[in-house]
């Protein structure tokens, strides 16, 4: 398997912490030395493995921004 490189390069924040320590977080990170993407996923303590997530774009983050606001919550 090939290796993954990434570069958090800037913590938004937490969402939500399971009893092993995991975060689910909102970061900004750069995957493979690429354009950094926002990026949803669950992450181990310290960042040294994640599982699996997704990544947004800026224009991908507003129209969900957009559908959460119109949702009632």
């Amino acid at each position: 398997m090939a290796s993954i490189n990434y570069d958090i390069e800037k913590e938004y924040g937490v969402i939500s912490e399971s009893n092993k320590g995991w975060t689910k977080e909102l970061n900004l990170v750069s995957w493979n030395n690429r354009e950094p993407k926002y990026d949803l996923r669950d992450w181990s303590p310290g960042h040294e493995k994640m599982g699996k997530g997704i990544t947004l774009t800026e224009e991908e983050l507003i129209q969900l921004r957009n559908l959460l606001n119109a949702m009632d919550l």
